[in-house]
């Protein structure tokens, strides 16, 4: 297996037995060849099981639509997307030369993809309960902030529409540092706002959760209120 394989496998959580599988997972069709559109479909169904399970478990009182409306979210082609990018799937991708130039590895479609596959993958190489335990893994963080009636809109969607209702100018986020092993990292993150003389500081063990605290920072200091409605 190849060093950035290593790596990716540690970042993901699971050591595959076959690494065949592991490539195909995260072989494009653009690739030419055998890829990845097998795999992705079985990963798609475990990942809805795993989540529809997860929430039955976690709301016992919440309606089959209110159940329905939070698996959406969770499993929607953009979230997985961020899961991509926060585990870093795009520097393995295997993409055809002009996926590859067109920047097919930062594309959410192809991230969401490629982590069904992965998922796929894992299920196929090692079963089940290690496919449930990863998909937890990737989504505990989600999962433990979701809640049920769930209206409240998140730091950063909030800072965005708070700098578009006063016709400023959209937040930068930018990351500043990344420290600890593959597995196990804590990033930090600066949020520049033009209102605010100073940048407001996010750290979290990924990206999206440090860049959401420097959010909710900033719009501490811009309003008391957070950007929230009256």
């Amino acid at each position: 297996m190849s060093h950035s394989l290593i790596a990716f496998s540690r970042r993901i959580g699971h050591d595959f037995s076959d690494v065949s599988l592991l490539e195909l997972a995260l072989t494009h069709r653009s690739f030419g060849g055998q890829n990845n559109e097998r795999l992705e479909f079985l990963g798609d169904s475990i990942v809805n099981f795993v989540i529809a399970e997860a929430l039955y478990q976690r709301f016992p009182q919440a309606r089959e639509g209110q159940l329905s409306r939070l698996r959406a979210r969770l499993v929607r082609g953009q979230t997985l997307a961020e899961l991509a990018r926060e585990m870093a799937f795009g520097e393995c991708l295997r993409l055809g030369s002009g996926e590859m130039k067109s920047g097919g590895h930062r594309r959410d479609s192809i991230l969401a993809d490629a982590v069904e596959g992965v998922i796929g993958a894992i299920y196929l190489d090692a079963g089940m309960d290690t496919a449930r335990a990863r998909v937890l893994a990737w989504y505990a963080e989600r999962l433990e902030a979701i809640d049920l009636q769930d209206t409240q809109k998140d730091p950063k969607t909030r800072l965005q529409e708070f700098l578009q209702s006063r016709q400023a100018a959209l937040p930068r986020y930018e990351v500043v540092s990344v420290e600890g092993e593959a597995h196990d990292q804590t990033f930090t993150v600066e949020c520049h706002v033009e209102l605010l003389r100073d940048c407001t500081l996010g750290i979290g063990p990924s990206r999206r959760h440090a860049e959401q605290q420097a959010a909710d920072r900033a719009l501490a200091s811009l309003d008391p209120r957070g950007g929230r409605p009256s």
